[in-house]
């Protein structure tokens, strides 16, 4: 067997399991809640960060939400997360489920292709054959099995899902309850304190499968807004990369004005509008955060297998064109104008910045 400490991403739990033994450990709030491993206050620690304890921020952002999120899974209704692609929803829904249950596994992808036994239960067809409908021929899932344990569920994108496979949900978080008619008339499955639901819905697809305003009303909604804030979405990209290059930080130089360029760019396109106010036509393509780091990283491996070591604007220009040149034309064109206006302009008085345009002027030509 693979050692698990080798994979490419563990879970929130196993690459936090020091954070939550630490938590568990001085966590003496009476006030947890039945089927949690941890009060609402160490919840909260454990996103957030506490220094004093040694426990990194993780989600950067709107720190209300965190708290209104928390008391929402306190509750009978289960949490929605909506907003922009990129926006770190599944790492917030992950970090809940890792914190209050220290299991983030019971997850269902929302696809065109979920089906009833994604949400509800499916069956081992020899064992049916042989035994019938018993539970060792039961195929539990994942909401089958939260309730069974009384865990959080994650159900990520749940508007790409066909309407009626969406509503099922409505019943179960409901009457906080499943059955199983193969089995007898009598065969119930009730969920156990600590279960509940955490969805999340990309704004883009809305009008792809809209919830019912029955299913809406069993979610509290939340929205993760992009970062608005330049040098607190630089400080975030600095610290994200350094994650993700691991030993190989200490071998590649990145200037903090690479990294603000790289921000500048991103924030300026999201945002359609320059730092000087200049109006621009925004992409269709995804220009987030986390569209961000994954260019900060690409770049920074180009530096290094193929460069001198230090990151400059150049490998940021060759990577971002494999954000921006995906399916849509139109946005070719609207990063030529920002190229030839606002790039430039900037090159002319800045070598990062020349270097970039440099690059970047041979891409969209």
């Amino acid at each position: 067997m693979v050692n698990q400490k080798q994979a490419i991403r563990l879970t929130a739990e196993e690459r936090y399991e020091q954070e939550l033994a630490t938590l568990s450990k001085v966590d003496i709030d009476n006030n947890k809640p039945q089927g949690w491993l941890l009060s609402p206050k160490s919840v909260r620690q454990f996103i957030l960060g506490n220094e004093s304890l040694g426990i990194s921020r993780k989600f950067f952002g709107d720190d209300p939400l965190v708290d209104r999120a928390i008391v929402s899974l306190l509750g009978k209704q289960g949490l929605m997360l909506v907003g922009q692609p990129g926006t770190a929803k599944s790492m917030l829904s992950e970090l809940l489920a890792a914190a209050i249950s220290g299991d983030s596994n019971l997850t269902i992808q929302g696809t065109a292709g979920t089906n009833e036994d994604h949400i509800r239960y499916s069956w081992n067809y020899a064992l049916l054959l042989a035994e019938g409908p018993t539970e060792r021929a039961l195929i539990g899932s994942p909401v089958y099995q939260g309730m069974l344990q009384g865990k959080i569920v994650r159900f990520e994108e749940i508007t790409r899902c066909q309407p009626e496979i969406q509503d099922m949900l409505v019943s179960i978080m409901s009457e906080k309850q499943m059955m199983i008619p193969e089995m007898g008339s009598n065969s119930v499955i009730k969920a156990k304190p600590g279960f509940n639901i955490i969805g999340t819905a990309n704004l883009q697809d809305r009008g792809v499968h809209e919830m019912s305003a029955a299913l809406k009303r069993r979610f509290n909604f939340e929205t993760v807004n992009p970062i608005t804030d330049k040098d607190f979405e630089i400080e975030l990209i600095q610290r994200q990369l350094s994650q993700e290059l691991g030993d190989l930080k200490a071998q590649i130089t990145v200037p903090i004005d690479v990294i603000e360029l790289l921000v500048t760019t991103f924030q300026e396109l999201r945002q359609g509008q320059t730092s000087g106010g200049a109006k621009l036509k925004t992409p269709d393509a995804v220009m987030s955060t986390a569209e961000a780091v994954n260019i900060a990283y690409a770049s920074a491996l180009d530096a290094h297998y193929l460069g001198n070591g230090t990151l400059t604007g150049e490998q940021i220009a060759k990577q971002l064109i494999g954000v921006v040149l995906k399916d849509n034309a139109d946005d070719i064109k609207r990063i030529q104008f920002y190229m030839d206006n606002v790039v430039r302009e900037r090159a002319k008085k800045s070598d990062i910045w020349r270097s970039f345009y440099q690059v970047s002027k041979t891409f969209w030509k």
